[in-house]
Formats: C-alpha cells, sequence, structure tokens
C-alpha cells in the first residue's frame, strides 16, 4: 500500500509536457522517466534516487535517511519521512530525483544492445566438426 494523497501530490509537482510513467514497485509506487526511475512512494514515505554523487549530501537535510527496503542500504536512493514533505519541498525532493533520472540514458530498445544469439541451425551457421 502506498499513500495515494502523496502521490497525487507527486503527479502535481511533475510538467505535464515531462513523458513519465507509473510503474508499481517496491510495494508501492514508481514514477518513471525514460525508462529510469526518478522518484516513488512506499506507505507514506517518498522514496527518491538521488544518484551516488548527491547521496551524502541529500542524507544531511531533515528527514531523509537511507532507503533500506531490503535491509541493506542502497546507495543513491533514500527515503523522505511525511514530514519533510511539506510545501515546497515535495517539489524540491520530486525534481533531484527527476534531475538524476534525466541524467540517465534511456531504457527500452538500446542501439547496440547486445542479444544472446540463438543456437542451432535458425542462426544459418553451422557448428564446426570436431
Amino acid at each position: 500500500m502506498y499513500d495515494t494523497a502523496l502521490a497525487d501530490r507527486v503527479r502535481g509537482t511533475l510538467a505535464p509536457e515531462l513523458a513519465f510513467t507509473e510503474m508499481k514497485m517496491f510495494g508501492g509506487l514508481a514514477f518513471m522517466v525514460g525508462g529510469n526511475m526518478a522518484c516513488g512512494i512506499v506507505a507514506d514515505d517518498l522514496m527518491v534516487r538521488v544518484g551516488p554523487e548527491a547521496y551524502a549530501e541529500c542524507l544531511l537535510r531533515p528527514h531523509a535517511r537511507p532507503m533500506d527496503f531490503t535491509g541493506r542500504t542502497m546507495k543513491g536512493m533514500l527515503f523522505v519521512g511525511a514530514a519533510g514533505l511539506a510545501g515546497d519541498d515535495l517539489g524540491e525532493w520530486v525534481g533531484l530525483g527527476l534531475e538524476y533520472a534525466g541524467s540517465l540514458p534511456p531504457k527500452g530498445a538500446r542501439v547496440g544492445a547486445r542479444r544472446k544469439p540463438a543456437t542451432g541451425a535458425a542462426t544459418g551457421r553451422q557448428t564446426p566438426r570436431r
């Protein structure tokens, strides 16, 4: 379960022209840009992907804590408690997540992506005899 009112608030901070998608993830809801997670909601916490460079600095902000969803800290990702999402704070956190997600290459059909070759006669190649 996740806080649907917080999800509506996050949607309200996203620019209408921004091509974002929503995906159920981590037992909550994730907001994706170019196939990369920017932020999300788990219970009543905002989950933000700030990246490894900004991680330590962001943890110093009030109500931020390491994301330890699996019992193991996920570097570059953090939780922000509900008390840290008042006023413009929500938009600032979402903006940090969007900035990091936007710095990553889009996921999906990647140019030059390698596929595992098929085996057998379907490849058109002959298997060398020994």
